[in-house]
């Protein structure tokens, strides 16, 4: 179920009215309606046999829990003789629990996903899980919390941490210390007036940022990769910035949407985005872009693997190989493909350059380390995007060539087509330029926007309700509800 449709719009208010009247009289039974509601929204978008394999998965994921949380009991021998424990678990014993329930999760990532990249191509299942990537590492991040006595969940809360809705597909990934505890308070399925507010205001943002810029950005983008050996320079640079504006504004949307949908219910997901594209280091960068994910990195991978610890001064051959490592799982979690590799790569080598130059880097202007930092992300991109190695060098080309011819027409069709169609009959001398002044103004909008300072998430925080938000925010709504028809999937929906 694409959430930029009607009939996810129609399963939000259903959902919604049930869950919230229920609410009213019995809030268990409300939460047990969410968590099948949840259920019925995986079968529809992922089907029955990717709901088993999650399932499976959480069953996993239980029993490990229940083992590593469930405290030991104790039994007093008569007069002074020893106590007995008739559950002793030992810490090899919760280090081979916490090792055989990660394995059953990352081994069934990498059949599912990684099959055809190591054979070749030559086995392969044909597809994966609806959200398996988010549901791995979310359900290894509780695995992580309960071994280390971060967090001991409810077991009746499990399933609604695994699937739901409003994140199960494209994140964010939930740390269970984020979670749990809002199932308890006293905002779950019961949201105020603020709460709907700030809800309608994050799901009108992100629909306009899917479908209104991402979605007419990846026109641009698709019809260079298509036809890549016809780009000129600028043309070359156009398709790169769109792919770097796409990716944000699909990735933020859906992020916002989901915050928005949460809200609605009384819980509130964490930010994952803080206008990333403002970063003046790789570093920054990703502190900012998909915060949740560089958080579980840190904490599930890098922390484990020694960090910077052993690493003094600027940090040491073991602290940069570490940092590697870290993105060469990131890169390889997003895809199956050395593009991905390769993607990863130049991040955790960017990071180690940033670290060996030290304070140096931040006598440079803000605005050249801001410059180079954009450039560098954008270049990076590019391997994320390729379909192979080849074309992604042969982009990186064009754009460095001496070939300065504008745009070609071609690459701008389309774009805000049916919007362009009434702009041409409105002002027929300008028919020949509908499709450049569109473009140009989409990107000029969109880079507006990825600049902004505070993000639609945040801001919910400290929304106030007024006449011309509403206003803003209901044509927004419209003219992407118009817009449904042709709507592409998120694109983080395919990781």
């Amino acid at each position: 179920m694409n959430v930029q449709s009607f009939g996810f719009l129609a399963f939000l208010a259903v959902t919604a009215a049930v869950c919230l009247g229920m609410a009213r009289w019995d809030r268990r039974i409300a939460a047990e309606c969410l968590t099948l509601a949840c259920l019925v929204f995986y079968i529809i978008g992922g089907g029955w046999a990717a709901l088993l394999v999650l399932v499976l998965g959480l069953a996993v994921s239980a029993a490990a829990v229940r083992y590593l949380t469930m405290p030991d009991i104790r039994i007093q021998a008569e007069g002074d003789g020893p106590i007995a424990y008739a559950y002793p678990r030992t810490a090899a014993g919760r280090r081979r629990c916490l090792f055989l329930a990660a394995a059953w999760h990352i081994g069934v990532l990498a059949v599912f996903k990684y099959t055809g990249f190591v054979t070749g191509g030559r086995l392969s299942l044909g597809w994966v899980p609806l959200g398996l990537s988010f549901f791995t590492f979310q359900q290894l991040w509780l695995l992580k919390e309960a071994y280390t006595g971060g967090f001991r969940p409810e077991r009746e809360d499990l399933p609604l941490y695994a699937f739901f809705f409003p994140s199960v597909v494209s994140g964010p990934i939930l740390k269970p210390q984020a979670f749990f505890p809002q199932l308890h308070g006293e905002k779950f399925l019961r949201p105020g007036g603020q709460d709907f507010a700030a809800a309608l205001y994050a799901i009108a943002s992100g629909m306009a940022k899917k479908v209104l810029l991402a979605d007419n950005l990846g026109i641009v983008v698709g019809s260079g990769w298509a036809r890549l050996d016809e780009l000129s320079a600028p043309g070359g640079w156009l398709v790169i910035l769109g792919y770097t504006l796409q990716l944000y504004f699909d990735f933020s949307g859906y992020c916002d949407i989901a915050a928005g949908c949460a809200r609605l219910l009384g819980l509130r997901l964490p930010v994952n985005f803080d206008s990333p594209y403002r970063s003046l280091s790789v570093g920054e960068f990703w502190k900012r872009w998909h915060i949740t994910l560089t958080s579980f990195l840190r904490e599930c991978l890098y922390f484990p693997l020694g960090g910077s610890r052993r690493g003094t001064g600027r940090g040491t051959g073991r602290a940069y190989l570490n940092i590697l490592l870290v993105f060469l799982v990131s890169g390889l979690w997003h895809g199956a493909g050395w593009t991905f590799l390769i993607w990863g790569g130049l991040h955790g080598l960017g990071q180690i350059v940033e670290r060996a130059w030290g304070k140096g880097r931040e006598r440079l202007p803000r605005l050249l380390r801001w410059a180079v930092t954009f450039a560098f992300v954008n270049a990076a991109w590019v391997f994320f995007r390729a379909p192979g190695v080849p074309q992604a060098l042969a982009l990186l080309k064009t754009a460095v060539t001496a070939d300065f011819r504008p745009p070609a027409e071609w690459l701008m069709a389309d774009v805000f087509a049916k919007e362009a169609k009434a702009f041409s009959m409105v002002f027929p001398a300008l028919r020949g330029w509908t499709a450049p002044v569109l473009t140009y103004g989409l990107f000029a909008a969109a880079l507006l926007a990825a600049l902004r300072p505070r993000n639609a998430v945040g801001q919910m925080d400290h929304f106030k309700p007024a006449f011309w938000r509403a206003a803003v925010l209901a044509l927004l709504a419209a003219w992407s509800v118009l817009s449904f028809t042709g709507v592409t999937t998120f694109i983080y929906s395919n990781f």
